[in-house]
């Protein structure tokens, strides 16, 4: 079997295409950089650009129409987003129509899996959230994110393709190098104390680790239809940006050094927790506990430079 992963190389990506490459089947990555390493985690083929006809048809050329397309190319966060609305635009919306009217034309017989974020939820849900809340999304990226779950239930509905997206929540684990853990680890190697943080500290969110969510996303693929279902990944847990922080510190040896501004960012949303019944019904579990997991990440931290 033949998979295409866009973004491929990325943090969430390299988990994936791992994930699927122990089934079996073939994976060839698409998307941004040269990466002499790829073998390393999982992907066959690498093919370096832009999600377009011409990068997607070099592909199938070489090793024939996907059977299944993971798509996570796209932004990846809000700050980003934030700074550079137009080039997010083009990372998440743009990528996602060349994707999709290539599929249409030369896959049509493909399962597209997309993945979104539970961004596109905002600042409205206090209680966990199921796929069928309300959605505003305070951030060009949640925008984004939703314009292209709505692109793929259009060509569901227009041109028969298959699909699911899956609506990660707070991913973490090893090779995340951004937001709040990895920002929290680069002042903690500073020297700082206290390390002051954005926010409260009471912000509440949902933390799946990077492994959970490939093994979700790979069990999603079986629930693909023209229909294009729409899944949670997270575990239902509600923990505060201080816990995880302090959590993190502690695993590094730093505990007590976190402290918060008290000032909000934009776009960032006070409370993030998943309904995860759905994803559950699907048969899937989380395989690492929230402790174990910072352990882990603690330990990948102190490796990097």
């Amino acid at each position: 079997m033949t998979v295409f992963v866009t973004g491929a190389a990325g943090f969430i990506g390299r988990h994936v295409s791992k994930a699927v490459a122990r089934t079996g089947a073939k994976v060839i990555g698409i998307g941004h950089g040269n990466f002499a390493d790829h073998a390393q985690w999982g992907v066959a083929k690498w093919v370096q650009g832009d999600i377009d006809d011409s990068n997607l048809e070099i592909a199938a050329s070489q090793f024939g129409a996907p059977e299944i397309l993971f798509h996570l190319a796209g932004g990846s966060s809000v700050g980003p987003s934030i700074e550079q609305p137009l080039e997010d635009f083009r990372r998440t919306v743009l990528s996602t129509a060349q994707l999709l009217d290539w599929t249409r034309r030369r896959a049509p017989t493909a399962c597209v899996l997309a993945a979104s974020s539970a961004a596109v939820y905002g600042d409205v849900h206090s209680a966990p959230i199921s796929e069928a809340a309300s959605l505003s999304p305070l951030s060009p990226y949640g925008a984004h994110k939703l314009m292209m779950e709505q692109l793929l239930s259009t060509y569901g509905r227009s041109f028969g393709v298959r699909g699911v997206i899956a609506r990660p929540f707070s991913v973490y684990g090893a090779g995340l190098r951004k937001q709040l853990l990895w920002d929290l680890w680069s002042r903690l190697k500073t020297g700082a104390d206290p390390v002051m943080l954005g926010g409260t500290g009471s912000e509440l969110r949902d933390w799946v680790h990077v492994g959970d969510v490939a093994s979700a996303l790979v069990a999603l693929t079986a629930e693909a239809s023209t229909e294009i279902p729409i899944v949670n990944i997270g575990g239902g847990q509600g923990v505060s940006v201080a816990g995880i922080a302090e959590m993190l510190a502690s695993a590094l040896g730093r505990p007590g050094a976190v402290s918060f501004s008290g000032i909000t960012r934009p776009g960032n949303p006070s409370a993030l927790v998943a309904d995860p019944a759905k994803l559950l019904s699907c048969g899937w579990r989380p395989g690492i506990s929230l402790i174990q997991g910072i352990e882990d990440y603690a330990r990948w931290l102190e490796n990097q430079a």
